[in-house]
């Protein structure tokens, strides 16, 4: 039984090599050289628009045995396109006081300044610190502690790539976290048995909502304009489709409304036809949350309600 730090590389701009173009090829135990940590395990080698959610849930896996074997938190490596979605996924799911952290790079290991290594070492330590326990996933870059549910990914190329509302949970000082807040976590859903499809739909200008139509899926996910507003032809279709639909706003910060517009295809309306308001969860961690609520069979009414409100 080990205390320290289990640590798995999925892959991404970390890990990439090359002469040119740069590709994902080193392993966990290439990232870790140098750290004082416990298990490592290479369970992927890809970058992050490739993940998929076997691939999580493999990992959730490990990660979950990892910590019941007494590993003091667990870090998760891979590429920050998708960060802030894997870092969500881990939220909803894990059940433990022990962390699990997720981390990255922004620039891959043959550029100067390259961030890989200092970032594994912060999120390193801020698996290992006892103030970190009941705070459930955390994200780790450029010293800075993010919480799961409000981080994300606002420039393409920078290293201070990720920022979260109202601001960042914490920050790593001098090798440990320092948080500005209190623990405070939400009880983890069930582990799905399936991750049923669910697209990501953005609505715009003269959209007739007709793609609804089409679709053949478990359920989908609109990031509406505004506080929660679609045209009159996406509210139809909203109305027609077989599926569960959430609605979030797609402006990067607030929360979907509830009862303040009563026009045709505003946030009441669509509540009466059905949709689910995502509340202050962004569109990306809405199409998450609705994956795993499905296929764990959970009321998403009341996973909605309770995840994506502010408390």
């Amino acid at each position: 039984m080990s205390s320290q730090v289990a640590v798995a590389s999925l892959g991404g701009t970390i890990t990439m090599t090359g002469s040119g173009a740069v590709s994902p090829t080193l392993g966990a135990g290439d990232l870790v050289r140098g750290l004082e940590v416990g298990e490592i395990a290479t369970l992927a080698t890809v970058p992050g628009a490739s993940l998929t959610f076997t691939t999580l849930l493999e990992t959730f896996d490990w990660a979950d045995e990892q910590v019941s074997g007494g590993a003091a938190g667990v870090v998760v490596v891979q590429g920050t396109d998708t960060l802030e979605e894997t870092a969500y996924f881990f939220d909803c799911l894990w059940p433990h006081d022990e962390p699990v952290v997720v981390t990255g790079a922004m620039r891959h290991p043959g550029l100067p300044g390259a961030d890989g290594p200092a970032n594994l070492a912060a999120a390193v330590a801020v698996a290992a610190a006892p103030n970190s326990r009941g705070r459930g996933a955390l994200l780790v870059l450029n010293d800075e502690v993010h919480a799961a549910r409000w981080v994300r990914k606002t420039h393409s190329s920078l290293p201070n790539a990720f920022e979260s509302f109202p601001g960042p949970l914490g920050l790593v000082v001098e090798g440990s976290p320092r948080y500005f807040h209190p623990a405070h976590r939400l009880t983890a859903l069930p582990r799905p048995l399936d991750a049923p499809a669910v697209p990501l739909i953005e609505a715009t200008v003269d959209d007739d909502g007709s793609i609804l139509d089409w679709l053949n899926v478990g359920g989908t996910v609109v990031a509406a304009t505004g506080v929660g507003h679609v045209s009159a032809g996406m509210a139809e279709a909203i109305s027609r489709a077989r599926f569960p639909v959430v609605v979030a706003t797609r402006t990067g910060a607030g929360t979907t409304f509830r009862d303040t517009y009563g026009f045709v295809g505003s946030e009441s309306d669509l509540i009466q036809r059905g949709a689910v308001m995502a509340g202050w969860l962004c569109p990306r961690k809405a199409r998450v949350l609705l994956r795993l609520a499905l296929g764990a069979m959970a009321p998403i009414e009341d996973v909605f309600a309770a995840r994506g409100q502010v408390f």
